[in-house]
């Protein structure tokens, strides 16, 4: 496996190695021992799948404390573009992203630690997104912001489609309404 660092050091892109035939391919898409020595040492506690349809955006989310969450985040069908945000208190890259697209072909994960609000666009009909968590959510530490905020500077790629948010997706603050993730020491 390769491991490709971003803009914020903490987050990683994860490339699996790929084995193929004439029968198909092979990849392991998880180890701890060796995600481990590559610097990703969460230890995750739940999994979780969504679906979606081409334009539909998910996030930005997070886990507000004491239940915050760290993410290896993929795709099982189709692709996404997929956004963490950095919104630990007192960062040098607070507010900054990192995207990377995500899709079954490249086979591509990102890591996502603690303190970084994450969402992501559905760039293909039918798309299955697939996410470790090293927490277990909690409805009342749910927290959002909007992915949209001009203060973010993403550039979400058209896909030629409405977008399709949630009703709590719409509702969500900006960033400089939002409380910066602080950890609990």
């Amino acid at each position: 496996m390769q491991i490709i660092d971003t803009e914020i050091p903490d987050v990683k892109i994860v490339e699996p190695d790929v084995f193929g035939d004439e029968r198909g391919w092979f990849c392991e898409t998880y180890n701890a021992e060796r995600y481990r020595k590559a610097g990703i040492d969460s230890v995750f506690v739940q999994d979780n799948e969504s679906f979606s349809s081409k334009g539909v955006v998910r996030g930005l989310h997070w886990q507000a404390a004491p239940h915050t969450q760290a993410k290896l985040v993929r795709v099982i069908k189709g692709a996404v573009w997929d956004v963490a945000v950095d919104i630990r208190k007192g960062s040098p890259t607070f507010g900054k992203h990192v995207a990377a697209t995500l899709s079954a072909g490249n086979r591509r994960q990102l890591f996502i630690p603690r303190g970084f609000a994450h969402g992501f666009i559905v760039l293909e009909d039918d798309t299955l997104f697939s996410y470790k968590c090293d927490n277990l959510y909690c409805r009342e530490a749910d927290s959002g912001m909007r992915f949209d905020d001009p203060a973010l500077g993403i550039e979400w790629p058209d896909v030629g489609v409405p977008l399709m948010l949630s009703e709590k997706d719409r509702k969500n603050p900006t960033l400089a309404e939002i409380q910066p993730w602080e950890e609990l020491t």
